[in-house]
């Protein structure tokens, strides 16, 4: 089935039907975004012509976006901080509207369990974060009450999660195609040239735009184009990233877990979750809880699993709080609508 046969879903439950040449190529670019198609085709053993037009219908489609993710220095003042919402009956869907007003908040998730909105707040530049958090947004009509997690240290984050489809030998030749991290970070936009920070917006929205591309928007040669990118991605100034929704790919459950733990047994419950095969975000946080993760699953039995054998093995976990998505509205600053992916909200990059 090609991407364009893709029965999007309702309600977040109808489960995706890529074919295996889709996934396989969702798999190769989770590990090598900027990999030329003509080594994905080799690497997967499938023709070059299958490779480009299965690829290309993704993107047409909007189910797959390559863009760059930026570093967290270049446009936030600080930590991001987890808010868990309970609404009021009836005015769920009033308060997801009211928080996509905010260019702050980065990911919006619908759920049942203790809360009815997962959402994550960055402290963009420029924002003022205290009178979002202590005012503007519990203000919002319908809100009942907001636990506010503070991230401490992040274990895991969502580009980290891979679909697990390749050989090791894959993996290896695909690895080879990626950018090595060798030049100081960035850490602050002023460090960035003009045309450094031009490059970076490209990037962002488009983490495989080719140098010629940039030479010719940007009224400079080829090889400066080259070397900018180069800078920006060996500094890791921007990281290559899949944007694409884990339903898409056959796991249809998002859940987020909050957990109380130990003090002394954080460091072990953050490695442990982190190495799972399902987990997309593990943080330490500081609130009501100690840890809190996400994950995506295939099923219920998937999860099940994960609770009693995975959660249950861990030391030093006293309670354990389970929300699990309705439906996702908002994921890196990209609406969503069903399996597709939008544009990038206004004002994420400032100088």
């Amino acid at each position: 089935m090609d991407a364009t046969d893709l029965a999007l879903p309702r309600g977040g439950q109808q489960m995706a039907a890529l074919n295996d040449a889709q996934l396989d190529i969702v798999a190769a670019l989770q590990v090598a975004p900027r990999a030329p198609t003509s080594a994905l085709a080799e690497i997967l053993e499938m023709p070059r012509t299958t490779t480009a037009r299965q690829l290309q219908k993704l993107l047409d489609a909007n189910i797959v976006r390559l863009i760059g993710r930026i570093a967290w220095p270049l446009i936030t003042s600080g930590p991001p901080s987890e808010l868990w919402i309970k609404c009021h009956p009836g005015h769920t869907a009033a308060v997801v509207e009211e928080l996509r007003r905010f260019r702050e908040v980065q990911f919006i998730m619908v759920t049942t369990g203790s809360v009815d909105i997962c959402a994550h707040l960055y402290p963009l530049r420029g924002s003022d974060v205290s009178t979002l958090v202590m005012s503007s947004i519990p203000s919002i009509s319908g809100i009942a009450s907001i636990q506010t997690h503070l991230v401490l240290k992040t274990a895991k984050v969502g580009q980290s999660w891979r679909l697990n489809r390749l050989t090791g030998d894959q993996v290896v030749a695909l690895e080879s195609h990626t950018e090595p991290v060798v030049r100081q970070p960035f850490t602050s936009p002023d460090q960035l040239s003009e045309l450094e920070w031009q490059v970076l917006e490209q990037l962002a929205n488009d983490v495989r735009v080719s140098s010629t591309d940039l030479a010719r928007r940007f009224s400079v040669s080829p090889s400066t184009a080259y070397r900018t990118v180069q800078t920006l991605l060996q500094s890791e100034a921007v990281a290559p990233r899949v944007e694409v929704e884990p339903a898409a790919l056959g796991f249809g459950l998002n859940v987020m877990i909050a957990l109380q733990v130990d003090a002394g047994s954080i460091p072990s419950v953050l490695a442990d979750l982190a190495a799972h095969q399902s987990s997309r975000m593990v943080s330490m946080v500081a609130g009501t809880a100690s840890v809190i993760s996400g994950g995506v699953f295939r099923n219920e039995a998937e999860l099940s699993d994960f609770i009693t054998d995975d959660i249950g093995a861990l030391r030093g976990v006293h309670t354990m709080n389970i929300c699990v998505s309705q439906k996702i509205l908002r994921r890196y600053w990209r609406e969503r609508d069903g399996f597709k992916i939008g544009e990038q909200i206004d004002g994420i990059l400032r100088r």
